[in-house]
């Protein structure tokens, strides 16, 4: 605001300084419609800071006005949205309790089953052991070993087989399962 008077103030003597009238009238006129041009444009000036002064108080009340409006809304929102978040916390509870008693059961099954998986492998182990003890009892019953290198059966000796080695030795197995060789 301060500026602009200056800056017309400046204006004005200027334009006198550069005027070629030499009298005082002149300049004096000049000075006074100046001043009063001056005081016209302060007044205009002053009158339009009041109006935006004005304005601005009115916009600061509205946004206090809707600032006040928001806050109720945001907190009624604010315990829907609580309510709304409690309600499912509680079905989210009843759903939890059901699967953890869904799982208990289940839990219950494998066990169960785990058990009757036990036992069958047990008595798989057993029946194992049967049949190879039997099968130990069948090779001893023979009293025949066999020979870790297949040789030939050339032949029989004392109602044992005679084999014939790599070398070209004749044996029978004897009734402790080892090598008997026989001379020609």
């Amino acid at each position: 605001m301060k500026k602009l008077v200056l800056f017309c103030l400046m204006v004005a003597f200027s334009s006198n300084f550069y005027a070629q009238e030499t009298t005082a009238k002149t300049a004096k006129s000049k000075t006074e419609t100046s001043a009063k041009k001056a005081k016209a444009s302060a007044d205009k000036a002053s009158a339009d800071a009041k109006k935006e002064a004005t304005k601005s108080k009115k916009a600061a009340d509205d946004a206090k006005a809707a600032s006040t409006k928001a806050k109720k809304e945001s907190a009624d929102a604010a315990k829907k949205t609580a309510d709304k978040e409690a309600a499912k916390a509680k079905a989210d509870a009843k759903k939890a309790t059901v699967e953890s008693d869904k799982a208990k059961t289940t839990a219950d099954k494998a066990k169960a089953d785990a058990k009757k998986s036990t036992a069958k492998a047990d008595a798989a182990k057993k029946d194992a052991t049967a049949a190879k003890k039997s099968a130990t009892k069948t090779l001893k019953e023979t009293n025949e070993k066999a020979p870790s290198v297949p040789d030939k059966v050339t032949g029989e000796y004392n109602g044992k087989k005679v084999y014939t080695g790599p070398r070209g030795g004749k044996y029978y197995i004897n009734k402790n399962g080892n090598k008997t060789y026989i001379q020609d």
